[in-house]
């Protein structure tokens, strides 16, 4: 049972640090710049640890884009605003999401403007095939370390849910309970100002008024721990931070 656990915060946390590191601080909001091999680098990484909820970089960065600026109206694609509850809102979302990466919707070219494209990869990861060979695999690593039978029935679809389930907790639940430090002409809010569990996601109000600010902390009592991340991957020169972008005052 320990190590069916362990798996699934491995599978949590590592699904979610590419999410918002990748997809949502450079595809979406190009916070910091990195080469076309480290792109391709980290699109792999995206795979193997979102694994059955793979998601499009370019899809997620266009999609997010049409959320920011339209945020909490008809054309955002998710709005607690306009679902009755998070199945519906998340349903409305895939159907948006899928419009998008089946080039099915005209796109304005602001919101594609810069980012990253790896077309031949995505359909590779989001192939239905795929996705249910990596259902498989977690389904063998639980007969593996012998994991009770409730946990298949719970952690399993949990896990091949993984990245729309951050998504929801986030795009509903930030928009409907929280604190908030700005009026921003929508429902953003703040969750907790130590956000372990989503890695700084859940400071939503403060990303909403300073979008393209790679540390999502404001207040000095807050803490955005994806931030020390993108400021040692900085130092290391996987990535490079925009002038004026280093936020060195909230580290």
């Amino acid at each position: 049972m320990t190590a069916v656990i362990i798996i699934f915060i491995i599978h949590w946390y590592g699904s979610l640090f590419f999410q918002t590191f990748f997809h949502h601080r450079y595809a979406s909001h190009a916070m910091f710049t990195m080469s076309r091999t480290w792109e391709k680098i980290f699109h792999i990484l995206s795979w193997i640890f979102q694994g059955s909820s793979y998601l499009s970089p370019y899809t997620y960065g266009v999609m997010h884009r049409h959320h920011h600026a339209y945020a909490d109206t008809e054309n955002d694609p998710h709005s607690p605003q306009f679902d009755s509850n998070f199945f519906t809102m998340m349903w409305r979302t895939r159907n948006v999401y899928n419009d998008i990466d089946h080039d099915q919707v005209d796109v304005l070219a602001k919101f594609k403007k810069g980012v990253p494209s790896w077309r031949s990869w995505d359909n590779f990861a989001g192939n239905n095939a795929v996705r249910l060979v990596w259902v498989i695999f977690y389904i063998f690593l639980y007969w593996l370390f012998d994991a009770p039978l409730w946990t298949y029935f719970v952690f399993i679809p949990l896990q091949a849910m993984m990245s729309p389930l951050h998504g929801v907790i986030i795009n509903w639940f930030s928009h409907k309970l929280g604190y908030r430090n700005y009026d921003v002409g929508d429902t953003s809010t703040n969750l907790m100002p130590i956000d372990w569990l989503m890695w700084g996601e859940c400071l939503h109000n403060n990303h909403h008024k300073f979008g393209g600010r790679p540390n999502f902390a404001v207040k000095k009592w807050e803490f955005d721990p994806m931030y020390p991340c993108i400021w040692v991957m900085n130092k290391l020169n996987i990535i490079q931070f925009k002038k004026g972008k280093l936020d060195t005052d909230y580290m």
